[in-house]
C-alpha cells in the first residue's frame, strides 16, 4: 500500500480548504481508488493518531468506500444504492454499535452521497447529490479473519477488509477519549494537485531523518574502533 507522509496531507488539505486535525486528536482518511467496477477492497484508510510519547504516527488499511456488488444490483433505496461524496465530514462519526452489534464508527451528523441505480457492477460517482442520515458507518467486514470480496458487506459504508485492522482503528478511538471524529474522503488522482515543493519538503525530512538516525550508529562504531587500537 503507497505510504503517504503526513506532509503531504497537510498540503492537500490545505489547497481543498479542509481541516486538518490538531497533532494530540486522531484524524480518519479514506482515499478512493479510480476504479469503477465495484466489489474490490481497492481503496485505502489513512489513520494519523499521537503516539505514548504524542509524536504522530500514521498506519494504512485496504478499505473499501463502495458499496458492494449485491446491494448495487439489489438497491435497499428506491432511488439507488448509496456512494459517499469525496468530501470532509467534520465531527461527523462517534463510537457506537454498527447494526446494534458491534462497536464501529457510526454516523451522527448528515454527510453527502450519490445514488446509483442501475443495478449493476459499474461505480456511478456522479448525478445528483443527497445529503443526510443514511447509516454510512465505519466498521468491519469478516468478523474473523478478513474478506476478499465485498459482496454484502457495504450498501455505501466504509468497511474494513481485515477484522485486525479494525480491530486497531477502534482500540486507538476508544484510547483517545474523543467523542467525534472528523472523516475525509479523498480520490487518488486528488494527489496529482500536491505542489512539488511539498514532495521535495516529505523527501528532505526523510533523508534528515535517516541522517539523525544514522549519526549515533557511527559514532559508536568509531568508538569501539578507537579503543580497540588504544
Amino acid at each position: 500500500m503507497k505510504k503517504i507522509s503526513i506532509e503531504s496531507f497537510k498540503a492537500l488539505f490545505e489547497k481543498k480548504g479542509y481541516y486538518f486535525e490538531d497533532s494530540n486528536r486522531i484524524q480518519l482518511i479514506g482515499i478512493r481508488s479510480q476504479e469503477t467496477q465495484a466489489n474490490s477492497f481497492d481503496d485505502s484508510f489513512y489513520l494519523i493518531y499521537p503516539d505514548e510519547d504524542n509524536h504522530r504516527k500514521v498506519e494504512a488499511f485496504p478499505i473499501t468506500t463502495d458499496p458492494g456488488k449485491y446491494w448495487l444490483e439489489n438497491p435497499i433505496n428506491a432511488k439507488g444504492t448509496a456512494i459517499l461524496v469525496p468530501n470532509q465530514y467534520k465531527n461527523t462519526y462517534t463510537i457506537g454499535l454498527h447494526g446494534g452489534k458491534y462497536k464501529a464508527l457510526v454516523q451522527q451528523q448528515p454527510v453527502k452521497v450519490w445514488r446509483d441505480n442501475t443495478k449493476d457492477t459499474v461505480l456511478d460517482s456522479f448525478g445528483e447529490i443527497y445529503e443526510g442520515f443514511f447509516g454510512i458507518n465505519i466498521h468491519r467486514s469478516n468478523a474473523k479473519s478478513e474478506s476478499f470480496q465485498v459482496d454484502k458487506w457495504s450498501a455505501g459504508c466504509q468497511v474494513f477488509k481485515k477484522v485486525k485492522d479494525f480491530n486497531f482503528l477502534m482500540e486507538t478511538c476508544e484510547k483517545s477519549n474523543q467523542k467525534e471524529f472528523t472523516y475525509t474522503l479523498l480520490e487518488e488522482r486528488d494527489f496529482e494537485e500536491i505542489p512539488k515543493e511539498s514532495i521535495a519538503l516529505d523527501k528532505q525530512n526523510k533523508d534528515e531523518t535517516q541522517i539523525k538516525s544514522s549519526t549515533p550508529r557511527l559514532f559508536g562504531f568509531l568508538k569501539m574502533f578507537f579503543n580497540f587500537w588504544k
